[in-house]
């Protein structure tokens, strides 16, 4: 087992690790910039090293001050939560070449599926479905034109080493087409440094569902069942729960397996989810995998049992993994509520400023995840994510009951936060009946 792990990240997931590292009885270090010197992981954490001023550029993504903090503080894995450099590939090699195990995919894995594209070519091999699109960048206009005759509108326009919904576009017609192209191409460049694009035949009605899986260096992989992340607003999700409450057991099967024959063709080690698209005809389609913790993991974690950051930990440490698939179910129900500080009035606008009250619900089937507290003051520099509210009941209908409650408990007093939108949701009929997509918001929630 490792000696000292050093978190790359901040906020309720650096929090998350640390708690996961003190149950394994590993020493912690936390890397800080100099707005987040106050927060709730730099405290708990067993040594804090300040890593550079707030902007994330020359802090959390300064690969060489997060190197220099590892080997100043004797640490030998590095363990990169989500966002920030956790699918970088160069951030990988760095690791690896200072002797700091990374703890995730080898960095051949994270190029491949860190691609949307490249992953796309490699499972359409391996008989996977996949959207119908482009493999691979098209500049040509005259070759744009003839794969959009082909598949019909709309078209979907996506940044090929995109996630969290940034760089996608939705183009209704030609005319449309042309103007989105240059938006999304934009949105990629400033958000990943590369401007890369690609087409998919645009699915209506979908359902967001995706597969978390683990799988170790000796081969074994396993899936811990679905999530249903269809809940989203601007392509980037709110509410996520498990089971989805459309999969039958036959097609969470048939899903759960597709999941895992990728996972076995492309080797792959630690945690990671492999994320479909479903349509209301109940055919699915590969859409990516990210070669991380996604920030719903906990809805999976109380359903399954099975603590998925500690698992990552092992795995990464060369242990086997001690779950097999016939010891994996799903029992009862969760939801995942998003607490971000937005203003679901004003689209969603970020705000910033200080918690003057933080007074989290309690009770059975309630967990929250959160790195905030009375007086802590929200940096305007990073995500807009506050924590998260994880509810478990034994049914759809008693998690939602559950979560109503412990919503109407949740008092946050500063920066307007996203609890009221979720409460509209909550009391929304289709949303109790289980009938969502991916523009449930903007149909059913934002329109009324």
């Amino acid at each position: 087992m490792f000696k000292k792990i050093l978190i790359a990240n901040r906020g309720e997931i650096a929090l998350r690790i640390i708690r996961a590292c003190k149950e394994l009885s590993i020493p912690t270090v936390a890397v800080y910039s100099e707005a987040d010197k106050d927060s709730l992981p730099v405290k708990l954490a067993d040594e804090a090293v300040c890593i550079g001023p707030p902007q994330s550029a020359q802090s959390y993504l300064n690969i060489p001050s997060i190197i220099s903090a590892a080997e100043l503080t004797g640490a030998d894995a590095i363990h990169p939560g989500y966002g920030f450099l956790a699918e970088s590939p160069t951030f990988v090699e760095v690791c690896r070449s200072c002797n700091l195990e990374f703890i995730g995919p080898n960095v051949e894995v994270m190029k491949l599926m860190g691609s949307k594209a490249l992953a796309k070519e490699k499972v359409s091999k391996i008989g996977v479905p996949v959207i119908p699109g482009t493999n691979s960048q098209i500049k040509d206009r005259e070759e744009i034109l003839k794969f959009t005759k082909e598949a019909g509108y709309p078209v979907m326009i996506k940044a090929s080493a995109g996630g969290g919904g940034r760089g996608m576009r939705l183009a209704q017609n030609e005319y449309d087409l042309l103007n989105q192209i240059q938006m999304a191409q934009s949105e990629a460049k400033a958000a990943f440094g590369d401007p890369e694009i690609y087409f998919e035949k645009y699915i209506e009605e979908p359902r967001h569902i995706e597969f978390q899986i683990m799988g170790d260096r000796f081969g074994n992989v396993i899936h811990l069942g679905e999530r249903d992340c269809s809940i989203q607003r601007r392509h980037q999700k709110l509410i996520e729960e498990s089971p989805s409450a459309v999969l039958t057991s036959a097609l969470r099967k048939k899903m759960g397996e597709t999941a895992i024959k990728i996972s076995k063709a492309i080797k792959y080690e630690g945690a990671g989810t492999i994320e479909f698209l479903l349509d209301k005809h109940g055919d699915f389609y590969f859409m990516e995998m990210n070669t991380r913790v996604q920030v719903e993991h906990p809805v999976t974690e109380v359903v399954t049992g099975i603590d998925i950051v500690k698992e990552q930990i092992r795995i990464a440490a060369g242990e086997k993994m001690r779950h097999t698939q016939d010891k994996v179910e799903l029992n009862g129900h969760a939801i995942e509520f998003r607490i971000n500080a937005e203003d679901p009035n004003k689209n969603f606008m970020p705000q910033a400023g200080e918690i003057k009250l933080f007074n989290p619900p309690g009770g059975p089937g309630v967990r929250v995840d959160s790195h905030i507290y009375s007086g802590y003051k929200i940096p305007p520099y990073y995500d807009s994510l506050l924590g998260k509210l994880i509810i478990w009941g034994e049914t759809r209908d008693e998690a939602i009951a559950r979560s109503k409650r412990a919503l109407d408990e949740f008092i946050i007093i500063g920066p307007e936060t996203v609890i009221p939108f979720h409460l509209k949701v909550i009391d929304n009929a289709f949303f109790r009946k289980g009938e969502v997509y991916t523009n449930f918001v903007s149909r059913r929630i934002m329109d009324e």
